[in-house]
């Protein structure tokens, strides 16, 4: 998920590459008519528990309702007021979100299991039939037909980083339904088959390292080796896992941690940031940085060479909640019921609708709904915060058929009325992993994941290796 490919800039990219594929030829509309700062009708606060249950339910819907229809998989977007919009542009990381976003709802009953079980196999049979190059999905998939959809001009084969967040979610799949009825097991094998099939080596091109792109017309052209830190973690764990293809120890070590230097030694509100956040050195990237690799990747005691995971992940958090609070630029609503920066739906300057990674050092006065609600395994009492206030403060203005909207600025009396698979996703996920830690255990507990940290390196004093 990255920056869509007209910005000509590379240090936006080294920050956004992963981000969102909007393009940047935003669509125009009207500011909010209703004025934030004086809701109309303030909604009954909710217990903790119950907005819970309520945002993670209504998220959930991204991928059941909106999904797009003849693959099953998740919509890149879906705009309010336009959803015939990319109506079959479907998301390969953006669906590797919603299987796990899948797997919490039949959990909780939001469908039934035989309802759940019928939509995981028509996206188990789409992805079969899709366009795959040395195993790997590309960034957009035509979801008629299963071809790729270029997300840039050489930009049209296979995408790895993208593949790795869709096969996260096919762990958790397989071992969610591994030891159920025949048709359980059944639809177990086939996502296992699917995650089988990627050449995670063969996208070293013959390096030390892991490169994102590979096109059947422009080769490696892309030449976009994954150096870490930024979202892109879960590239190498998935990697190293593999059965059929995979990697050795020495590209992570080399390329991802660049023998050492990716640590940092620089401090954001007092808090280490202990790696060096590519494009944001001092001040640490947007937040999703702290989500996408850890939706199935448990960083609770989690530890390598270079870092204890939590710390990692939590200081980058609370460093940016202090940040929100602090408002040093005096946006108007910032503070403890009101914070969180990632990439998202954003606010041009002439009031339009674009794009933005938001964060300490590209702060525009938006703040992104995701970032708050996802960072809810790190910080609960702050995230909750800010969805009580959204919820029962800004519903109007905030919320809508799959959870809260993509954007919102008190400062500019706007908001962004459309959403985001890769926004919504990590949302339900976070919730379900707080609320029950679902997801991080079905993919710690897999046998070759353990096997592919432990290979890299990898300790967890919570899973016991």
């Amino acid at each position: 998920m990255k920056l869509f490919q007209i910005i000509p800039f590379l240090s936006l990219i080294l920050f956004m590459d992963c981000s969102s594929s909007e393009p940047t030829k935003s669509t125009s509309g009207p500011e909010n008519p209703t004025n934030p700062e004086n809701p109309t009708v303030p909604e009954t606060p909710l217990s903790d528990e119950a907005l819970l249950d309520l945002v993670e339910k209504q998220t959930f819907k991204y991928f059941w309702d909106f999904a797009q229809t003849n693959s099953g998989m998740a919509r890149e977007r879906y705009h309010i007021d336009d959803p015939s919009n990319d109506q079959n542009i479907v998301t390969t990381g953006g669906s590797g979100f919603g299987l796990m976003a899948l797997v919490a709802g039949i959990e909780r009953g939001y469908v039934s299991r035989a309802e759940g079980i019928a939509r995981l196999n028509k996206i188990a049979d789409f992805l079969v039939s899709a366009d795959r190059f040395h195993g790997a999905w590309p960034h957009w998939i035509n979801g008629t037909n299963g071809h790729v959809i270029p997300f840039g001009t050489k930009d049209n084969g296979g995408d790895l980083v993208e593949t790795s967040f869709l096969t996260v979610g096919m762990i958790a799949i397989r071992e969610y339904f591994k030891n159920g009825t025949a048709d359980e097991l059944a639809l177990s094998q086939k996502y296992d088959a699917l995650w089988k099939g990627v050449d995670w080596d063969w996208y070293r091109n013959n390096q030390d390292v892991l490169y994102w792109h590979w096109s059947p017309e422009y080769q490696w052209e892309m030449n976009f080796p994954l150096e870490g830190y930024n979202e892109c973690l879960i590239t190498y764990v998935m990697a190293a896992a593999s059965p059929t293809h995979p990697i050795t120890a020495s590209p992570y070590h080399n390329g991802w941690a660049r023998g050492g230097g990716i640590l940092s030694g620089a401090a954001y509100y007092g808090l280490p940031l202990i790696f060096k956040h590519n494009g944001a050195e001092a001040t640490g990237g947007p937040l999703f940085w702290s989500h996408y690799s850890y939706l199935g990747l448990d960083p609770n005691q989690l530890n390598d060479a270079y870092a204890n995971y939590w710390d990692v992940n939590y200081n980058h958090n609370r460093s940016q909640y202090l940040y929100c609070v602090d408002n040093p630029n005096g946006h108007a609503g910032y503070g403890p019921n009101y914070w969180g920066l990632t990439a998202s739906y954003s606010r041009n300057n002439d009031g339009s609708v674009g794009y933005d990674a938001h964060m300490p050092s590209n702060d525009k006065g938006v703040i992104s709904p995701t970032a708050a609600v996802s960072s809810l395994v790190y910080l609960p009492q702050e995230s909750l915060k800010v969805m009580h206030n959204l919820y029962e403060n800004y519903k109007t203005q905030s919320w809508g058929v799959a959870g809260f909207y993509d954007a919102h600025s008190i400062q500019y009396n706007w908001n962004a009325r459309r959403y985001l698979a890769i926004d919504q996703g990590p949302q339900a996920v976070m919730i379900e992993n707080y609320r029950s830690g679902l997801l991080w255990n079905l993919f710690m507990n897999a046998p070759e994941i353990k096997q592919g940290l432990i290979s890299l390196g990898f300790h967890s004093g919570k899973y016991g290796f």
